[in-house]
């Protein structure tokens, strides 16, 4: 009987590695139709990531892609997740937080989340910092009538119940800048300076900012002065065209690679993801779009 169940058990496991292997076949072949160059000649002044959410494919299938474009980190990946990224060397420069509970409109302006945000923030610097990976997102939450002072310091003595843990285990909390006019409407961390006196009410290295240029563009605009004046209160950036959050090719009015020329220049070392929502419907014409967007910011 039990040298049946161990024969089983081995079918099992060799069926199950030949599926696999058939699977890794099929998106290999799948990453070989869409004919992407290789990265082997970017200028390395970027480091490159994409989110993942952006790419209606699954997840391994925008690992194998970005492996050959030459993005070395997918962004907004959870930890159930982390196994696939480890599994191509994939560096996951912003880690996704839980957006069902909390999230962009429900988050640490409000005091009545402070102890749960408490737990459950603990519990994903602990797997954050588990994984090998620093920056792990979160957000302010929507106004719903909260004036901006007392927005700062609602957030200031939530996140302080817990920066001295993301301390110790040397994980950044990024809140994110989003625009509230077109996409997030009330959300209250929508402004650079808003964000800027959240850091410094907050004053630990290891609170910063996602600046996200898109958003950014639709709020404050001379996004390259922010750049210049802010920097280092930016652990992290994500692109996106404007208007629409489209590629950032000549179809938007944004300069990428100046922007990205002045990111560079402040000495930043961290992480650029691509946030453009691709106009193609189909994988072969987003990963396309992916690779241009990378070597628009492919600076010299």
């Amino acid at each position: 009987m039990n040298q049946e169940n161990s024969r089983r058990d081995m079918i099992k496991k060799v069926a199950s590695a030949a599926l696999a292997t058939t699977a890794l076949s099929s998106l290999s072949e799948r990453i070989a139709a869409h004919d992407l160059a290789t990265g082997e000649g970017l200028k390395g002044k970027i480091n490159h990531s994409v989110c993942a959410w952006c790419y209606n494919m699954p997840l391994e299938e925008l690992c194998i892609a970005s492996k050959k474009i030459g993005i070395t980190s997918i962004d907004l990946v959870s930890p159930k997740d982390f196994d696939i990224l480890k599994k191509y060397n994939l560096h996951c420069a912003m880690v996704a937080s839980n957006g069902k509970e909390f999230g962009i409109t429900n988050g640490f302006n409000n005091p009545a989340n402070h102890d749960k945000l408490e737990d459950y923030f603990k519990q994903a610097i602990d797997e954050t910092a588990k994984a090998g990976f620093t920056n792990l997102i979160c957000f302010s939450g929507n106004r719903n009538g909260l004036d901006d002072m007392q927005g700062i310091k609602n957030c200031t003595k939530g996140i302080q119940q817990i920066i001295g843990y993301a301390e110790k285990k040397k994980v950044t909390l990024v809140m994110e800048l989003l625009n509230s006019r077109v996409d997030h409407h009330d959300y209250q961390c929508d402004h650079t300076s808003w964000g800027v006196e959240l850091c410094k009410s907050i004053g630990s290295s290891n609170f910063k900012l996602l600046y996200d240029i898109y958003h950014m563009q639709i709020m404050d605009g001379d996004i390259i002065h922010h750049i210049r004046d802010y920097h280092e209160y930016f652990a992290h950036y994500h692109t996106g065209g404007v208007p629409g959050r489209h590629e950032i090719n000549d179809s938007q009015e944004l300069n990428y690679p100046a922007i990205m020329k002045a990111i560079v220049e402040t000495g930043f070392k961290g992480y650029v993801a691509q946030e453009f929502v691709p106009t193609s419907k189909d994988a072969k014409g987003q990963l396309t779009a992916l690779q241009q967007a990378v070597n628009i910011c492919d600076i010299a």
